[in-house]
């Protein structure tokens, strides 16, 4: 018997034809391996690096650049109120000199936890002696504190009234608040600064443990400035 001819219709059904006229054979499904896309892996591995980088800057900018404090007295009473946060600049004076008015966050001697001087072997008592410590102990303390310079190397200080007097002439300080009789508020007898050091005060003459009491502080022992506060949202602003 003759085999009947195949349909044009069954015959496209079972070959395909390329624009050249070749016929290919029908491509077969290729079946499911079942994987997952990787883009979720690779999306986790790049979130891990911006966190981890993130965290590098953070703490590499407090290490050598920029340093949130607190303020934990009200010796800078008006200027800083206790709980107040501040920015430290610890690179600036890598480049320059501290400054006359700068509100300065430092290691103080280790003398001052107990206000002991370097010239004496106890607890100092400027108004005996009218002026304040000329030098301080020979050890560092691991403490923070926060003060203005008010003196640098060099220079003659005394106080009047809560006043600096500096290489006599009364210095203009629309930012302290009044001693009113504290301790340190009359040291008439001036003292120099020694060299590569600075003497500091808090803006609170009448309630601040400062170097009227424990002598002026190395330049080495400064960690930076203060040039900003950002806490609370009501009191940020630069100093």
């Amino acid at each position: 018997m003759t085999p009947e001819p195949t349909s044009p219709r069954e015959e496209k059904s079972s070959r395909h034809e390329d624009p050249a006229g070749q016929r290919k054979p029908a491509q077969q499904e290729r079946p499911s391996t079942g994987e997952k896309p990787s883009w979720r892996s690779s999306s986790l591995v790049e979130l891990v690096l911006i966190v981890a980088v993130a965290l590098g800057l953070a703490l590499g900018i407090q290490a050598f650049l920029v340093k949130p404090y607190r303020i934990p007295t009200e010796s800078m009473v008006p200027t800083l109120a206790i709980g107040q946060r501040v920015l430290v600049n610890r690179l600036g004076n890598s480049f320059g000199d501290p400054q006359l008015g700068d509100v300065t966050v430092f290691h103080p001697p280790s003398g001052s936890s107990d206000d002991v001087c370097g010239t004496t072997g106890g607890p100092y008592q400027p108004e005996q002696e009218g002026r304040a410590c000329s030098r301080p102990t020979q050890d560092m303390a691991e403490v923070n504190f926060i003060k203005r310079i008010v003196g640098g190397p060099g220079d003659t200080l005394a106080v009047r009234d809560g006043h600096v007097i500096l290489n006599g002439k009364r210095q203009r300080e629309p930012f302290i608040a009044a001693c009113n009789g504290g301790g340190g508020c009359d040291l008439p007898r001036p003292i120099t600064i020694p060299k590569d050091h600075y003497f500091m005060m808090g803006d609170n003459r009448g309630s601040s443990d400062d170097s009227r009491f424990w002598g002026p502080v190395p330049r080495d022992w400064i960690i930076g400035n203060a040039f900003g506060t950002y806490w609370p949202p009501k009191r940020i602003g630069l100093l």
